[in-house]
């Protein structure tokens, strides 16, 4: 294979849920797939340098979705987005130091206060805060290959994001 086709530009996310009395219910860490939206956006924003914006957010995708390549912020038949947290928008992506070839939110999760029973399946990147919003560029979006989780009301949801690139 040459070389060139084994580059890798790649997501992991990283989510864990806490009871009300801060205690971890469970956690789940996964590999998304970056959308041919968002690779057409790093494209376009990195090597064209047009329209940049440092502007992303993250959010919550229901039970038992199914990402596809095609998938865009106003068309994705196989999953819908989860808007039962308190939390007025979609958190922020606070990226910090970038090394190594990644970058993380680590010292800054996103965190959602659950407000009703969900299941959650997935999570995914934008570059719109409004929830349940249908406009923005979906850069990428993950569905947890170990099944649906659950969380009820008075929940905390926190998502680590790493952005990652590899040469092999």
């Amino acid at each position: 294979m040459d070389n060139d086709l084994k580059n890798r530009f790649y997501h992991k996310f990283e989510v864990e849920c806490l009871g009300p009395d801060g205690e971890l219910k469970w956690s789940i860490v996964d590999h998304n797939l970056v959308v041919n939206t968002g690779l057409d956006d790093i494209l376009d924003k990195y090597w064209k340098g047009s329209g940049y914006t440092s502007s992303h957010f993250v959010g919550l995708m229901d039970s038992t979705p199914t990402v596809a390549a095609a998938d865009t912020m106003a068309s994705h038949a196989g999953w819908t987005e989860i808007q039962d947290y308190t939390e007025g928008t979609r958190e922020a992506l606070t990226l910090g130091a970038v090394a190594s070839q990644s970058v993380d939110n680590s010292a800054s999760k996103a965190s959602y206060s659950v407000n009703a029973t969900v299941t959650i399946g997935g999570s995914f990147i934008t570059t719109n805060s409004t929830k349940g919003g249908t406009t923005g560029t979906l850069i990428g979006a993950v569905a947890f290959a170990g099944g649906d989780k659950s969380a009820d009301s008075g929940d905390t949801l926190n998502v680590t994001v790493t952005l990652s690139t590899s040469s092999s």
